[in-house]
């Protein structure tokens, strides 16, 4: 079980439960493991397997309750549902196709939801969902991880307060290599159904990495696509989904931006970057060297702004957790997302108010932005790479 700080007030700590990540997930660990930095939410239930041999024995290792471990997402949804002590969201964590069911479930059932991303298959699904949690009147994050590092966070304020003037032009790139080879066909779980489109839809290298190059940008820069042109390629012999994929894009406001994400880029990791050129300036975070931003301006010196060193905005410093030269990374960032969205939740249930501050977290609209992205991409590539609107 998540274990709360010592000086914790336990009594007004949300509660969550969980629905996949059970043993083998790579995802449900990070997000238990992001819960826990700041305690403001106990895990107390779970469906963490198809199997519920397999869920039981996940939920024991956690310290759950048996009689909050359950054999299905349904059951679980509607039991807590029933409980004077219900959870107070959920988190969703399974393969992409259960992400719509499980959250339409527990959204009839009244309770709150936090899922991974992509939000579900289907601008349809998406609409729905949020037609739902307007309905119900609950909160929904879909956890787009990298909005919640403090640079990218001093990033969009910048932007937001003309620093770096008008936006010409945006470039984001996300390059990893793990699947530069068949690895779905040696039982890697996690390739199997990522590369599965029954599992994970109608994209790969999209859905998966193009959908956080899509969200970054978005949340740094507030632009919003207003027609793309996309080539996806799969390179790996017997894959049935994109690899690698090359996106040219039209924003509403006139700027332009190129967005490249690879999954057989050899000799790249995990390396997430985005580019920002403005009329006066520019700006460059990577994410495998968070804890600095590269500032460029036409009339003055390149600056490379330290996280936890240099003056920043209030929404950057706020989310940065110990001093400059200690870095920060995922966890970090993860958790700080989680922060924004329990003390949003805390602060509805508590009855008060929630301004934009408060929703400082990637929600359904995100969600949904990132789905209609995949949609776009795919339609454009089969068309021979054409340009589509993006309404």
């Amino acid at each position: 079980m998540i274990e709360a700080s010592k000086d914790s007030d336990a009594s007004s700590r949300l509660t969550c439960g969980m629905v996949g990540g059970g043993a083998g997930a790579f995802i449900g660990d990070v997000h238990r493991k992001a819960l826990a930095f700041d305690a403001k939410a106990t895990l107390v239930a779970g469906s963490f397997s198809r199997d519920p041999s397999k869920s039981l024995a996940t939920g024991r290792s956690l310290g759950l309750s048996a009689d909050r471990l359950y054999g299905g997402y349904a059951e679980m949804a509607a039991s807590e549902a029933r409980r004077d002590d219900k959870i107070d969201f959920v988190v969703i964590v399974t393969p992409n196709n259960l992400h719509f069911p499980v959250a339409k479930v527990f959204l009839e059932n009244g309770i709150n939801v936090v899922c991974d991303k992509p939000l579900v298959l289907t601008s349809k699904q998406a609409e729905e969902l949020k037609a739902l949690a307007a309905a119900k009147n609950l909160l929904f994050c879909v956890t787009y991880t990298y909005t919640g590092y403090p640079m990218v966070k001093q990033a969009r304020a910048m932007v937001r307060n003309g620093d770096i003037g008008e936006i010409r032009f945006v470039t984001a790139e996300y390059a990893q290599d793990w699947l530069a080879t068949a690895l779905e066909t040696t039982g890697q779980k996690q390739a199997a159904w990522r590369t599965d489109p029954e599992q994970t839809g109608i994209a790969n290298s999209v859905g998966d990495i193009g959908t956080h190059a899509e969200n970054i940008v978005s949340y740094i820069t507030g632009l919003s696509i207003a027609s793309l042109c996309a080539r996806l390629d799969t390179f790996v012999k017997g894959r049935r989904l994109d690899d690698n994929a090359t996106v040219m894009v039209n924003y509403a406001s006139g700027a332009k931006g190129l967005y490249w994400v690879s999954q057989i880029a050899i000799g790249n990791d995990n390396d997430l970057r985005v580019r920002v050129f403005g009329s006066k300036g520019a700006i460059e975070w990577a994410q495998q060297d968070p804890n600095y931003l590269k500032v460029s301006y036409l009339d003055k010196p390149v600056e490379q702004l330290s996280r936890g060193r240099d003056r920043l905005y209030p929404d950057a410093a706020g989310t940065s957790r110990i001093p400059g030269g200690h870095p920060e990374g995922y966890f970090e960032a993860f958790s700080n997302v989680y922060r924004s969205f329990c003390d949003a939740l805390a602060k509805k249930r508590a009855g008060q108010p929630l301004g934009p501050e408060e929703r400082d977290f990637p929600g359904l609209d995100a969600g949904a932005s990132g789905v209609k992205f995949i949609e776009k991409c795919v339609e454009s590539s089969r068309k021979g790479g054409t340009w589509v609107g993006v309404d």
